[in-house]
């Protein structure tokens, strides 16, 4: 038997959940405070849901589930090729706007429109196990379905800048770009309307590969070397002002929205960070339809929160256009920066140990119960040979001090016997 957990899921110590418990907890208190109601959905969905979701290459990362009991035994026993086409039929969710969007279609008419709503849980993503790739981690998501308006792409930035503010981070910038904005300059050039999709997932890989990897895979690709050269003389002059890209445009609509996100948001924010336009920005996911945005920390070098608009998803189940739009922090990379940083939960409540000899018990809850009603946390333990030894553990395990039940009417705090 093995001890370790599966490659690309993690185990959490105590102090670890604490800090996962406390970030959590923030975004989720902001995402409330602002108007999104919390919702939970399956962590499995019917495997042709996820395979018809334009996940892009998380369609490639799905951990598909076999067909139990009498169906899976009918499978195997009627001859056809037993590949996992044939033998799955649900799968584990990549992230969490493909149940969002099955959600709805199930619940609209329970529900007030627009939704606001908030996903914060686990997905799963068959991923090749190593630095920052996990094959379970938490999203935690503000979507609001049901409405075109760009009101919606500003409350979203205003409320997850607000979120990412409250639990201490600082110096990001927000980077918004529209799908709509790159197909039209994309098409200016001479690709094709049916390429579009490929040369996008290629493109969102620059920040990765550099400029040279992506004109050598569109290369690869076998795309026309004319149309390749003349999009990468445009990135290489790394003129992307909105202005500039207007004069590209037939349709002007795309820039003024995000002229319109950019100036209501920099009015309305009283936290310090950039908003800016970025023709760059792609977002992976084949089911963005406009605005795509991103959330860059400076001080720590890559996204911590992206989204963007999928009008076209809801569509597949209900036969009829629902606007759509969401924005997801990174939590894993929040908390990886947490942790790295060494930074510790601010205002937490002291952690005070109760210590008795055995037989005691009832003297030290009662005492116990006491820190508790004046706002400490409180365990008790049965005093061992060598107290010493066990108030260093404690300590270590970020405990403040410890009441020594029978010996002493006072709490000891560790910071003092140094």
């Amino acid at each position: 038997m093995k001890i370790t957990s599966v490659k690309g899921t993690n185990d959490y110590l105590p102090n670890e959940v604490e800090i996962r418990d406390y970030l959590i907890n923030k975004i989720l208190e902001v995402y409330k405070i602002n108007g999104f109601e919390h919702i939970m959905t399956p962590a499995v969905e019917d495997i042709e849901n996820l395979n018809k979701s334009d996940g892009g290459e998380n369609l490639n990362l799905i951990f598909k589930i076999l067909k139990r009991g009498d169906k899976l035994d009918k499978v195997l026993a009627s001859g056809a090729v037993a590949d996992e086409n044939t033998l799955a039929d649900i799968g584990l969710r990549y992230d969490l706007t493909l149940p969002l969007t099955r959600y709805y279609a199930n619940n609209k008419e329970k529900l007030t429109l627009p939704m606001k709503c908030i996903q914060i849980d686990r997905v799963y993503r068959a991923e090749r196990p190593q630095k920052g790739r996990l094959r379970e981690f938490v999203q935690c998501d503000i979507d609001i379905l049901g409405s075109k308006s760009a009101d919606c792409e500003v409350e979203l930035i205003l409320t997850t800048t607000k979120a990412l503010d409250a639990i201490g981070m600082k110096n990001f910038k927000v980077k918004l770009n529209d799908r709509q904005i790159l197909r039209a300059i994309l098409l200016s050039f001479g690709f094709k309307e049916n390429e579009l999709d490929s040369v996008c997932i290629t493109f969102d890989k620059m920040d990765k590969v550099g400029m040279e990897g992506v004109v050598q895979e569109l290369k690869d690709k076998g795309f026309d070397e004319k149309t390749i050269e003349g999009f990468n003389g445009f990135l290489q002059k790394g003129d992307f002002t909105l202005d500039v890209v207007s004069g590209l445009l037939q349709e002007a609509s795309p820039v003024e929205n995000i002229k319109y996100i950019i100036n209501a948001v920099k009015e309305l924010s009283d936290i310090d960070f950039d908003i800016v336009f970025d023709l760059t920005l792609v977002r992976g996911q084949g089911y963005y339809t406009g605005t795509v945005f991103e959330v860059e920390s400076v001080d720590f070098k890559g996204a911590i929160a992206g989204g963007g608009r999928y009008d076209n998803l809801i569509g597949k189940f209900l036969n009829e256009s629902v606007p759509a739009v969401g924005f997801s922090i990174g939590f894993e990379r929040i908390f990886s920066i947490f942790m790295s940083s060494n930074r510790t939960i601010p205002e937490r409540p002291k952690k005070i140990a109760v210590v008795y000899d055995e037989g005691n018990v009832i003297q030290a809850i009662k005492e116990a119960d006491k820190l508790r009603e004046a706002g400490n946390i409180a365990s008790i333990y049965v005093r061992p040979k060598k107290l010493g030894k066990l108030l260093n553990h404690l300590e270590q395990h970020q405990y403040d001090g410890f009441f020594n039940v029978g010996v002493s009417d006072e709490v000891k705090m560790f910071q003092e016997q140094q």
